[in-house]
């Protein structure tokens, strides 16, 4: 980019459009023949030359009635304004091949023990069918700022609040409330909400309240327990020991429903159901397709009705003395009927 030596008050840089009039010109020889090739005037392109040699304080063409020829500072400058337009060219190619095609590092960042479950096994198709991708995964059960740390895409489970990045629904996640026989054993099961003051409520991550849904609307119960961690897994972990009760969703513990490790209790109650599974990403537009292609995979995978879910009937799993979720009847509930429903 080079100074205009006669003005401080115009632009002081080289536009890549002179530079391509420049280019064009040294190459037909002609103005016209420029002009014409680029959709412009042949005065505005005579224009553009002397702007160009004015603002470079130097002759770049030697003109006649009848020729065009390039000066030796001409030819010099041509062999390296050819040089920046090859590079520019490379670049929105490099650009344009990179948002285009799916291929090069895609980075995410997603929650340990669903991307253990339900993405790891699926990489080796996912990789066949898009060879160019490459895969960084930051496997945490927290919330990271993708923009600040560069990721490209990130799994998140929960209830996402209002933001400037782009969300895509890709399941539903399901809860429960459950235990394991041990402990129910020891503790009895709860037979409402307002027992669960008196049992151990296990909490991972920002599980201080439990937001419920049930025959009697929401809530948000504040719940208690001598056990917390950031680590979803390990409360897990923890729950099967027969350490207390949790929320858990059904992706996470479907096989241990099956095989009666656990048990649901409360079940008219699960997790509200503004808790789901997205990707999240920065920006819809110019989006590259190595991240369409890896969000559009993992919506195809689970879909409306994930494969976790299915074969899974929760009032087969009911731990003893629970009662079965009630049918939801067509009509709604009168008041009276509510709160019948919430002394049960």
């Amino acid at each position: 980019m080079f100074p205009r030596r006669k003005s401080r008050e115009e632009p002081t840089v080289t536009a890549i459009t002179d530079l391509e009039i420049f280019a064009r010109v040294a190459r037909t020889g002609n103005m016209s023949a420029a002009g014409r090739e680029m959709g412009l005037s042949p005065a505005v392109v005579s224009k553009r030359i002397s702007l160009l040699e004015e603002r470079l304080n130097a002759r770049l063409f030697q003109r006649t009635t009848r020729q065009l020829t390039l000066t030796e500072t001409g030819e010099g400058y041509f062999k390296r304004v050819v040089d920046i337009l090859s590079l520019i060219d490379e670049a929105e190619d490099f650009v344009n091949r990179r948002n285009t095609k799916p291929r090069g590092l895609l980075k995410v960042t997603a929650p340990t023990s669903f991307s253990r479950l339900h993405i790891a096994p699926y990489l080796q198709q996912f990789l066949a069918k898009f060879p160019e991708i490459e895969l960084e995964f930051q496997l945490t059960d927290n919330f990271v700022d993708i923009i600040r740390d560069g990721f490209d895409v990130a799994i998140r489970i929960g209830e996402l609040q209002d933001s400037s990045l782009v969300q895509r629904k890709l399941a539903a996640d399901n809860r429960v409330i459950c235990a394991s026989s041990k402990y129910i054993e020891q503790s009895g099961p709860p037979k409402s909400l307002a027992d669960l003051d008196f049992h151990n409520c296990l909490s991972a991550g920002a599980q201080d309240y439990w937001r419920l849904q049930g025959p009697d609307g929401h809530h948000q119960l504040k719940v208690k327990g001598n056990i917390r961690s950031n680590s979803f897994e390990f409360i897990r972990e923890a729950l099967m020991a027969g350490l207390g009760l949790g929320l858990r969703s059904t992706w996470d513990i479907g096989p241990e429903l099956k095989n009666g490790d656990l048990k649901v209790v409360l079940p008219e109650y699960r997790g509200a159901d503004n808790v789901a599974i997205y990707a999240v990403y920065p920006c819809r537009d110019f989006m590259p397709e190595k991240v369409n292609v890896f969000i559009e995979f993992l919506a195809g995978l689970y879909g409306s009705d994930p494969y976790w879910e299915k074969g899974i009937d929760i009032s087969k799993y009911l731990a003893v003395g629970t009662k079965a979720a009630p049918v939801p009847e067509a009509k709604p509930e009168s008041k009276p009927a509510r709160a019948a429903a919430a002394s049960r």
